[in-house]
């Protein structure tokens, strides 16, 4: 190379000026014509090597296999669209335990649910209302949900006894005499859990009404001894309202399940989340370990499997939350149940809300004259605040505070209302479907503050995988001091638990006698929640 080198410069020294010129500006031109092209071929390089990127990980439309595969999904936007589109992936995942017990599940219920020959084999033999000598021959048995009370009480319950059939391999079928179709879409693929209105009980039950004196009610047969295993019913009614007796409530202890589980037919009518005593149950529990390893998941996962809102609801849900909470750099939601006669608006219940949203430093504080100096380099971010609500004063309220007092962190506030009707309509069908969309758009906020013992509120943060801040209930119409508590757990509340536990445990506190089965933060008395900390 060097020889060469000399060669060239010897030669280039013997040419005239005009030619040493022109050769020097053709090599001018080559140099810039290679450093265009180099730089053109770094950026189609660059172009190509963004083209070819390492594909983003996929989206988990079904959530660690807790959803199936088997379904259309524009007939239910919802069931893919909501965990993936509107919503941060959950860091709680289901184990594979559970998705297996799912898609067993899935498979037993198309086998034995309505319109199936082992259905109509089993309605035949419960008309008749013939008792059986023994265990009702055939894999199907059934539990029937009968609705009632307020739709987070029907929420709560319909996962409970899902998680109870479950575990007893029985066929849930849900009572469609209200409004669940136009709620929610079927959850299990190529059958249905409605439950069919020709079904032999639902005329039955107007005649005699489902309580504590209905014949067959299993907690009144036990405490009056009428009870015979030899000699096993065609149904039992199973009565777990919040004025249900212990012997209503312990029908989960294993010397009650020796005889329930012969009977082919159970009816239950609940408006707790009872889940926390299906614990108290040794055979039960080691099946629930391995279902949930994190003990206060366990609404989280079954509400994101059954509860797909219909695409009417969808819909409210999409257009609310993308023309309001979108473009929000962080969403908090409130949502405020006042108890008791005169219901309404109070304004201790605002100074409570403002004096726990502060103080948690969920919403600032406004701002002093140098702290205004000092956010005015910055830039602003958004916060949306979704209340939820009978009443419209409290985001009013909350609207003019920070509309005319500038926030110490420089953060523009706004606050959103979906609907505010004073008064709650349980099964008009518009209402309720408002309501869902509302505990759905709460379940996508980053953080929630809700009212104690709501359980519309229970259902809202435990959907959502949020663990929330919980507004103490106010006595007297004082705000309580402190005004809130964080919960350790996203579980909701078992309300009106069975004062003891099953057998052994009897008359020792029910929240005593597991470690991860204790009381409620926001019940002063009473209450049962799972806790995954200890």
């Amino acid at each position: 190379m060097y020889h060469i080198f000399q060669i060239y410069r010897k030669s280039f020294k013997a040419l005239g000026l005009k030619k040493k010129i022109l050769i020097a500006v053709v090599f001018g031109c080559l140099v810039i014509i290679l450093s265009f092209s180099n730089n053109f071929n770094n950026q189609i390089l660059d172009v190509t090597t963004n083209d070819i990127k390492e594909p983003e990980r996929p989206v988990d439309k079904l959530i660690g296999g807790l959803l199936t595969a088997d379904f259309d999904e524009s007939s239910c936007l919802s069931r893919y669209q909501k965990h993936f589109l509107y919503r941060k992936p959950s860091p709680y995942k289901p184990s594979e335990y559970l998705v297996s017990r799912l898609r067993s599940y899935e498979k037993l219920h198309k086998r034995c649910g309505p319109d199936t020959k082992a259905y109509k084999e089993a309605t035949e033999k419960l008309s008749r209302d013939e008792y059986y000598a023994s265990e009702s021959n055939g894999e199907c048995r059934y539990i029937v949900w009968v609705a009632g009370y307020g739709l987070g009480n029907r929420l709560l319950t319909l996962a409970s006894v899902f998680l109870y059939a479950l575990l007893t391999e029985r066929i849930i079928l849900v009572d469609n005499r209200k409004d669940v179709s136009d709620l929610l879409c079927e959850p299990f693929p190529g059958t249905s859990w409605l439950l069919p209105l020709d079904f032999p009980m639902l005329n039955y039950t107007y005649a005699w009404g489902y309580n504590k004196e209905y014949p067959r009610c299993y907690g009144t047969m036990e405490e009056n001894h009428s009870i015979n295993s030899t000699s096993i019913p065609p149904h039992l009614y199973m009565h777990n309202l919040h004025d249900s007796r212990d012997s209503d409530k312990l029908f989960i202890c294993q010397k009650d399940q020796s005889l329930i589980n012969k009977v082919p037919w159970l009816i239950v009518q609940a408006n707790v989340y009872f889940v926390p005593s299906l614990w108290f149950n040794p055979t039960f529990q080691t099946e629930l370990v391995k279902l949930f390893p994190q003990k206060d998941t366990v609404f989280h996962h079954l509400a994101r499997y059954l509860f797909h809102p219909t695409n009417q609801v969808w819909d409210m849900v999409t257009k609310y939350y993308d023309a309001h909470l979108s473009k929000a750099d962080e969403r908090l939601g409130i949502q405020i149940r006042v108890f008791g006669k005169p219901s309404g608006h109070f304004k201790h219940v605002m100074d409570q809300v403002v004096s726990c949203t502060q103080r948690e430093k969920l919403l600032p504080e406004f701002a002093t004259q140098e702290e205004l100096k000092v956010n005015i380099s910055k830039t602003p971010k958004l916060k949306a605040v979704l209340v939820a609500s009978l009443y419209p004063e409290y985001s009013g309220n909350l609207t003019n505070m920070f509309s005319k007092r500038p926030s110490s962190t420089g953060e523009i506030v706004e606050v959103y209302q979906p609907s505010g009707e004073r008064v709650q309509q349980t099964d008009k069908k518009v209402h309720d479907q408002k309501a869902l969309a509302e505990m759905y758009l709460l379940s996508l906020t980053d953080n929630i503050v809700t009212s104690a013992r709501s359980t519309f509120g229970y259902v809202s943060y435990s959907l959502g995988g949020l663990k929330p801040w919980l507004l103490y209930q106010p006595t007297n119409f004082t705000t309580p001091n402190p005004p809130c508590v964080r919960s350790k757990s996203m579980e909701p509340c078992y309300l009106t638990p069975p004062s003891h536990g099953c057998e052994a445990d009897s008359g020792k506190n029910s929240g005593k006698i597991l470690p991860f089965v204790r009381h409620c933060e926001d019940i002063m008395y009473g209450g049962l929640k799972l806790y995954d900390e200890f």
